[in-house]
């Protein structure tokens, strides 16, 4: 298998996989808001029925703060990552082998074995390939034929990395 694209210099394509690699990485901080903030309901509840409940309320603000603060960090991340990632808009392209994955951008070029590639993940317009339990990269299939796209993820699936 041998597939070949090129990113074209699109000003919005960097945020976009900016934003993809962020809301991968910062999923658990909207799970411990949520827990958080589940504390903090309850604690409100327990204050109410005891009668030394006035010290847990301390406790609930915080928690609750805490929770919010959490749920609101991937998106400040996500916002920013665009931002910051906007002027970065070079040509590149991706060579993908049976070996690799081997992505260039300007004068820069990078690869990653499909040996340590522990999973890949569908995310939409890409997939977001994950070396241990961090992701590494994005391939995007907006740039890729149909036939290439549909031969990546055969590739994939029977390599067992695919996870949808």
């Amino acid at each position: 298998m041998r597939i070949r694209f090129d990113i074209p210099a699109d000003p919005d394509y960097p945020g976009r996989v900016a934003a993809v690699l962020s809301r991968a990485r910062q999923r658990r901080y909207g799970y411990v808001g949520a827990v958080l903030l589940a504390l903090a309901a309850v604690g409100l509840v327990v204050s109410r029925l005891v009668e030394w409940g006035d010290r847990i309320l301390v406790l609930c603000f915080s928690l609750a703060l805490g929770g919010v603060l959490s749920m609101l960090f991937p998106p400040w991340v996500r916002s920013r990552a665009r931002r910051r990632s906007s002027r970065y808009a070079v040509e590149g392209g991706y060579d993908i082998t049976d070996d690799n994955i081997m992505m260039y951008s300007g004068s820069e070029s990078s690869g990653i074995a499909w040996d340590g590639v522990s999973r890949v993940v569908d995310a939409g317009d890409f997939w977001i390939v994950y070396v241990g339990r961090m992701p590494a990269t994005v391939i995007p299939r907006q740039f890729m034929t149909a036939e290439d796209a549909e031969t990546l993820s055969t590739f994939m699936a029977g390599r067992g990395l695919l996870k949808s």
